[in-house]
């Protein structure tokens, strides 16, 4: 696969960039570069049946990495073969995970930018164990005192990696304060920029600073649509409530009813932020069990028909 640089990435996020989100972000985005939320490599390669992504296929969701996350090497190559197999275009191994028990307990995520000559080692198996391109994503460093993000990119440009995707804050950081992209043009891979990125005058500044793309992350909460507004492939729904039910039965396709109700209570509110009377439809929907009746309170708030 040869990647189109260009196009606006839509970022993986735990818990949020499951498959029913993707659908809908493909509805609106059909060519851009999705990025499935991060799996674990030793959950992925053992099966472990209570976690359904371990079972996606990815041969019906276009131009879409799939994001895994571990210390372990060979099972890192192991899970990159199986992403491979179950058709991913590209395999994308997370380096800036901050949360701590990925970062801390798990020596995963963040923790690799810590450890550079384990981070060589996890990259250049991976890369040795698929026939498709291979990509990190990190931040600019552990801690002010340790930005070493530049170290990293050639650390994956020697190992093979094909591209990089760098946050522009410190894992210390987490998600506060404002992030900041610093200049790129002499990376010897493509670096795509990420952090505070939801215009595109955020998009032509990361251009300017060397940046072959950028990806889009809490931007498209509540607005899945985002990615293709800013592509130009679509713009914003006329019938936002359309979206939300077809988001909710393919939630409820995927996970069953009884865990799909709960998980999709954050994207009501997402969806709902900021209009009249939201915080009351919240209250009510925080309370629903029953996907008929969810079904309805959204149709009434949106003023749509219910699917």
């Amino acid at each position: 696969m040869n990647i189109d640089y260009n196009q606006i990435f839509a970022a993986p996020m735990a818990g949020i960039t499951d498959r029913p989100f993707r659908r809908i972000i493909r509805e609106f985005a059909p060519n851009a570069n999705l990025v499935t939320e991060m799996i674990s490599c030793h959950s992925l390669v053992a099966a472990h049946k209570n976690c359904l992504r371990n079972f996606d296929l990815y041969a019906d969701e276009g131009n879409i990495g799939t994001q895994i996350f571990g210390a372990d090497i060979s099972l890192m190559a192991d899970a990159a073969k199986i992403l491979a197999d179950n058709g991913a275009k590209w395999i994308d191994i997370n380096m800036g995970c901050p949360v701590p028990k990925v970062a801390t307990r798990a020596n995963a995520g963040a923790y690799l930018m810590r450890d550079h000559v384990l981070a060589g080692k996890i990259i250049n198996a991976v890369v040795r164990s698929v026939n498709i391109p291979v990509s990190i994503k990190t931040r600019l460093g552990w801690d002010d005192a340790h930005r070493d993000w530049a170290e990293l990119v050639q650390i994956a440009a020697d190992n093979g990696a094909s591209f990089v995707v760098l946050h522009g804050r410190t894992r210390a950081q987490l998600y506060n304060g404002a992030a900041i992209l610093p200049d790129v043009h002499n990376s010897p891979i493509p670096i795509i920029a990420n952090g505070d990125i939801s215009d595109l005058g955020a998009i032509e500044n990361a251009k300017k600073h060397g940046y072959a793309g950028a990806m889009i992350g809490r931007a498209m909460l509540g607005k899945p649509w985002i990615i293709g507004a800013l592509s130009g492939e679509t713009g914003r729904p006329d019938n936002i409530g359309a979206v939300v039910l077809r988001h909710l039965n393919y939630a409820v396709e995927y996970y069953g009813a009884r865990n799909a109700i709960p998980m999709f209570r954050k994207h009501v509110a997402w969806y709902s932020a900021g209009m009249p009377n939201s915080t009351d439809f919240r209250i009510r929907v925080n309370t629903i069990t029953d996907p008929d009746e969810l079904k309805s309170e959204i149709s009434k708030f949106w003023g749509c028909q219910s699917a």
